[in-house]
């Protein structure tokens, strides 16, 4: 039991040091989102300080993760995922999956007429099922539209771009592992 609780310590360093980094922020950035000094944030990074609920709160903050999902604790209790919508590139993402191993997200994209696909290529691989409405998935020099209950998946070495197909939004369930989620939420912010 103890050592188990040590290895969940020791491995909060590490936790935040990539929240931090998949967001893109310098330690000094985020020593000013906080208020906690770089010295003292690099060394909680490191292992050599030790997490407290003093330094935890702020960070839980700016990162926007519940405390558990910070320090990695075990799951107890309600198994309810709370859900907080994520906006990029004018498309909201909603998880509906604890972090770690596939993300499942609910996306809801705007219609943008006029706009010009630009396809994006990253590690992995994304499956889509439409909820409502239609959406236009360019894969390579294809270029799909599929409505509601209609689904698709494919390698995202292929280059790849989701809309909303015509002047109406398209909402979607999404699944992708991390390579995914850094390359659609990278630019995350609290």
């Amino acid at each position: 039991m103890a050592h188990a609780r040590k290895d969940v310590l020791d491995a909060v360093g590490p936790r935040l040091r990539e929240l931090r980094r998949r967001r893109g922020l310098t330690l000094a950035d985020l020593a000013r989102q906080t208020g906690i000094n770089e010295s003292t944030l690099s060394r909680l990074e490191g292992g050599t300080r030790k997490p407290t609920l003093e330094l935890l709160l702020p960070l839980s903050e700016v990162y926007a993760v519940p405390l558990d999902d910070l320090v990695g604790a075990p799951r107890t209790g309600d198994p309810r995922i709370h859900l907080r919508p994520v906006t990029q590139d004018g498309m909201t993402y909603v998880p509906l999956s604890r972090p770690g191993g596939i993300q499942a997200h609910k996306l809801l994209i705007p219609p943008r007429p006029g706009a010009e696909p630009e396809t994006k290529t990253h590690e992995g691989f994304e499956w889509v099922y439409v909820l409502a409405g239609r959406l236009r998935l360019v894969l390579g020099d294809r270029s799909l539209v599929l409505k509601a209950g209609e689904a698709a998946e494919f390698d995202t070495h292929v280059p790849h771009w989701l809309g909303a197909d015509g002047d109406r939004p398209v909402e979607l369930l999404v699944l992708f592992g991390h390579q995914g989620e850094r390359a659609h939420l990278r630019a995350r912010t609290p």
